[in-house]
């Protein structure tokens, strides 16, 4: 699967690590994300609520299903983050830029998910806008 069929295919976005504070790149590229259209669902065990929507401290709490696990964590962060996606049967994981973790990337591939790694998802949105 292409980016450009990830973007237009997957509709709901858990995104791991958004925070609170409009200046962070997590806050950016969600609220990019729910004012075109997608789902977004935080998930960040420090926060109860951002852009209206109510956080989740995981993945595993998160009650309905996701399309893209979009992550902003460092990298050695990824790998339980990874082990959740598949749990949940995510269908995407999506490693921000400089979020790079080609173990856990291996892992999502085996066990069928599509992985995008060290883009933006913002970015890559706006290119086929």
């Amino acid at each position: 699967m292409t980016i450009e069929e990830i973007l237009k295919q997957s509709f709901t976005v858990a995104v791991v690590g958004l925070s609170d504070n409009p200046g962070r790149p997590s806050h950016i590229v969600a609220k990019y994300l729910k004012e075109h259209g997608y789902r977004i669902i935080p998930v960040n065990p420090q926060i109860r609520q951002v852009l209206g929507e109510t956080s989740h401290p995981d993945l595993l709490s998160i009650p309905q299903p996701v399309d893209v696990v979009n992550i902003f964590r460092h990298s050695e962060d990824v790998p339980p983050i990874v082990d959740q996606a598949i749990k949940i049967g995510a269908k995407v994981i999506w490693m921000q830029e400089g979020v790079i973790n080609n173990a856990a990337a291996y892992k999502a591939r085996q066990a069928g998910l599509e992985v995008v790694m060290d883009r933006c998802m913002k970015k890559e949105h706006e290119k086929i806008s």
